[in-house]
């Protein structure tokens, strides 16, 4: 798993929202509400950060202090991938709880979803799944810092994603508590 500062080497504007001393999410609490501990690099980025936007196109989200079961529902009960289900259009994708259920952790604003593949392995070991707005679905054997870095340091390269992604230069804003 990479660390945090891997990701910040190569989305250096991610930085100015740095927290010091971490966010104090409650992960008891939130990981009882959703039914499952999560990967240590999304807690890492999550204690780390606020939600980040990147280049007003892909928002990642991350849990609030004090909000930590609204987090949990929203994954728990994500609509639009249940109906993408029930309509057939998730190719083999089940949605979360059940067994190897997808959870959400960031989408963008042109309706590309991304997901871990939950497993009955270490959290450690979920792989990112892209979902883009044109149906095409795409799996990444990596965890959520890492996919990050490796979209943003032009080493993973996501199907179905805008020309324009990601930008040479991305911004990031964050959507403080």
């Amino acid at each position: 798993m990479l660390r945090i500062e891997e990701l910040e080497a190569v989305l250096p504007a991610m930085t100015r929202w740095r927290v010091p001393g971490g966010r104090g999410v409650d992960w008891a609490a939130l990981e009882t509400a959703l039914g499952t501990a999560l990967p240590s690099d999304f807690r890492a980025l999550a204690e780390a950060y606020p939600v980040l936007v990147v280049d007003d196109f892909l928002a990642v989200s991350l849990p609030q202090p004090g909000n930590e079961a609204g987090w949990a529902s929203a994954r728990r009960e994500d609509e639009i991938l249940q109906d993408l289900y029930e309509i057939g259009d998730t190719e083999d994708y089940v949605p979360y709880p059940r067994p190897g259920g997808l959870v959400s952790w960031a989408s963008s604003y042109s309706g590309d979803d991304f997901f871990w593949r939950t497993g009955p392995a270490d959290p450690d070991a979920w792989p990112v799944v892209v979902r883009g707005d044109n149906g095409d679905w795409s799996e990444f054997p990596v965890g959520v810092v890492e996919f990050l870095a490796g979209v943003y340091g032009r080493t993973i390269d996501v199907p179905g994603m805008p020309r324009n992604f990601p930008a040479d230069q991305p911004e990031v804003l964050g959507l403080t508590d």
